[in-house]
């Protein structure tokens, strides 16, 4: 980069010329330098430190006073900046002796050009978004030490959701349906038929022969009490009953309350019908309050207790046909072998223990008419206090394997 050299001023008459041997060479010179030009007055420049002396042909570039710092450029300006000439001493000769131009480099004397790239600015880091939060729930037992909470409230459970669900399967299956359903209709059935058939004559009591289509409901209601836990374990949805509620005690308590309730329910309200039926078409002595209660709430409690007996077979055993049969066994076998063994006179003991605790004994004593006239066997409530005590060794055993055998 060259500038054009100034006109230098012709010097006054008493000025001595320069000789050529003390003017500095700065490339090739020419034949005859110019006589140096006298001191003047350097012009008035934008900074206000007075200009050094300079030489002719010399290219020189003078830095203004600093701005102010510009703001930052963007990316890829090139910026053209000038170094600060320093302040040259002349020699004790005059001139300064003069350096070529390629010597020059950053930080160097008068003439150095430098090229500088302002750096781009630090565009700012994208902050990622953050998601709405949902409204923070109430504590729950899912963080109990300040984890995740989910935003769905979470209850504890307790006896009452799985009563709810146990009830939500009881009766929405055809099984419990057709089940209840025959059991009414040979209670209210057989009763109503017995009544017709002995209007006119004299019972003691009037409601003693109820008890024939009780002991034909019994049979329907084993099968219900069965069905009602083994019916999981044959189609595999216990597993999803245990996943929904994996406190084992808590589903079979649920199951048995339900089943229980629903029986007795059922059947102390068609065995009440019986009994009012007879009670106003069968002629004989009128029923004590004890032999109403015995015939209605008394038999509702052992038929339920009966099935609730089938229930726990069905969980011990896990096979619906197999704890059919048996709870059918125990229901029916004591009175067919008391039957055969009848001729039997050594053997008189065991028939009459077969006959006085089987199952249409007991339910024909709650109705006051008993098998066998010697009224060796239990009396009044009896029957029940014993079924009650079977079914709750069942029971207990049910839940005792529950817990310690796998699904």
């Amino acid at each position: 980069m060259t500038s054009p050299q100034q006109p230098q001023p012709q010097p006054e008459s008493g000025a001595q010329p320069m000789s050529p041997a003390a003017a500095p060479t700065a490339g090739p010179m020419p034949p005859a330098a110019p006589p140096a030009a006298p001191e003047q007055p350097a012009p008035q420049q934008q900074s206000e430190q007075p200009a050094p002396a300079q030489e002719a042909g010399t290219m020189m570039l003078q830095a203004q006073s600093a701005p102010a710092p510009a703001p930052a450029q963007e990316g890829g300006t090139m910026m053209l900046q000038a170094q600060p000439l320093p302040q040259a001493q002349p020699p004790a000769g005059g001139h300064p002796e003069p350096r070529p131009l390629s010597a020059h480099g950053p930080g160097k004397d008068a003439g150095t050009m430098l090229l500088k790239a302002a750096a781009p600015p630090q565009a700012p880091q994208p902050q990622p978004a953050q998601p709405p939060q949902p409204p923070h729930p109430s504590p729950n037992y899912q963080a109990p030490h300040g984890g995740y909470v989910s935003p769905i409230p979470v209850r504890p459970t307790h006896l009452g959701h799985a009563l709810a669900a146990e009830w939500t399967k009881i009766r929405s299956v055809r099984s419990t349906v057709w089940t209840l359903g025959v059991l009414v209709v040979l209670i209210l059935g057989i009763g109503l038929l017995t009544a017709t058939a002995l209007s006119g004559h004299d019972v003691n009591p009037r409601i003693a022969f109820g008890f024939f289509g009780v002991m034909l409901g019994t049979l329907c209601i084993i099968p219900l009490g069965v069905l009602v836990i083994s019916a999981e374990y044959g189609t595999g949805m216990i597993r999803t009953t245990m996943t929904a509620c994996p406190s084992r005690a808590r589903v079979l308590a649920a199951k048995a309350i339900v089943f229980f309730l629903l029986a007795f329910v059922i059947t102390t309200l068609a065995a009440t019908l019986v009994a009012l039926a007879m009670s106003g078409m069968v002629g004989g002595r009128e029923p004590t309050v004890d032999e109403w209660l015995r015939a209605t709430v008394g038999t509702g409690l052992y038929v339920s207790l009966l099935g609730l007996l089938a229930l726990a077979v069905g969980s011990l055993l896990r096979h619906s046909a197999g704890a059919i049969s048996a709870m059918f066994g125990v229901v029916l076998l004591p009175m067919l072998l008391a039957v055969f063994m009848l001729g039997a006179s050594s053997l008189q003991w065991l028939t009459k223990g077969l006959i006085n605790y089987s199952v249409p004994n007991s339910l024909a004593t709650l109705y006051g008419i008993p098998f066998l006239p010697d009224h060796s066997g239990p009396q009044g409530w009896t029957p029940l206090w014993i079924l009650t005590a079977v079914a709750g060794v069942a029971l207990g055993a049910a839940f005792l394997v529950q817990e310690r055998r796998d699904v």
